[in-house]
């Protein structure tokens, strides 16, 4: 008896070491073959705390990090590690081979989806300024500032919002170039610069740092979601699955509330953002050219 059930034992061990990685096994793509070799998902990750960030023992921690984490792991592959990665290098580290994944990486523009592939969203920004408290220049729009060539806007350089300030009509003068988003704080409260080009998410507690943030609805939403070299759309196939299967069992939305709440204190403006987050399952649901 005791021999059968050592048997039985050792069979249902050898069955789950075989079944460890089972993506990996009926997979022969080259990334899923890379990934196996090095026995971990290698991801670039750009600082936007505490939405994306490394924590102080070395791991990647963070609303995009957490859901990257649950996909890999939904996709039976090796442990996730991040490598902080400035954004203007993100697509250079990529193609380069350096990391296997991007996120959170650069939103979804025609002009990066020429260079990667996207997986679906994982967030959806609303975009406008953050203006000194009290707005003391009256600052309601980007095409405000555009009209009038003496104002000056900051961008975080290497970001989404230089191409969207050329676009909307503001001169590259007209430009405070600043490595970062406390950076481009600095430069709207030191009076370097009117506002801060961004999304409704990217200064925690703005109030705080004396700010506020005016919505411009001209502009259009921008969507993030992870960026994967071009070759490597079977893997991308296969991490949009699992990434949509926690869109459909709330688990995307239970974890982005709770970095919500985190950042504003209240779920306020929360059901704007899911509302359009749950419908989209692809990048070219918000860029058609975004494949």
């Amino acid at each position: 008896m005791r021999s059968k059930l050592s048997l039985s034992l050792a069979v249902l061990v050898l069955g789950l070491v075989g079944n460890a990685y089972p993506s990996l096994a009926q997979d022969g793509g080259p990334l899923f073959a890379s990934i196996r070799k090095a026995g971990d998902v290698k991801m670039a990750l750009g600082s936007a705390p505490p939405w994306s960030m490394i924590s102080p023992d070395g791991k990647a921690t963070g609303y995009a990090s957490e859901l990257v984490d649950l996909v890999v792991k939904g996709m039976g592959l090796p442990e996730l590690k991040g490598v902080l990665v400035d954004w203007n290098a993100q697509i250079p580290a990529l193609q380069a081979g350096q990391v296997d994944l991007v996120s959170p990486g650069l939103g979804y523009t025609e002009e990066h989806c020429k260079q990667v592939i996207y997986s679906g969203p994982d967030f959806v920004a609303l975009n406008g300024l953050y203006v000194a408290r009290g707005n003391p220049k009256h600052i309601t729009s980007v095409a405000q500032i555009a009209q009038n060539s003496d104002l000056k806007v900051a961008i975080s350089l290497g970001g989404d919002y230089t191409q969207f300030a050329l676009s909307a009509g503001i001169k590259s003068e007209q430009l405070v170039n600043v490595p970062d988003i406390p950076a481009g704080v600095a430069a709207v409260t030191g009076g370097r610069a009117v506002a801060l080009f961004g999304s409704q998410v990217g200064v925690v507690h703005p109030e705080q740092k004396g700010l506020e943030f005016v919505l411009d609805k001209q502009l259009p939403s921008l969507g993030y979601g992870a960026m994967f070299r071009k070759e490597d759309v079977a893997f991308r196939d296969a991490f949009d699955k699992e990434l949509n299967k926690l869109r459909a069992n709330g688990v995307m939305k239970e974890l982005l509330a709770k970095y919500w709440r985190e950042v504003f204190g209240d779920l306020d403006g929360f059901d704007a953002e899911w509302s359009e987050l749950s419908k989209i399952q692809k990048a070219s649901g918000l860029v058609p050219s975004c494949k």
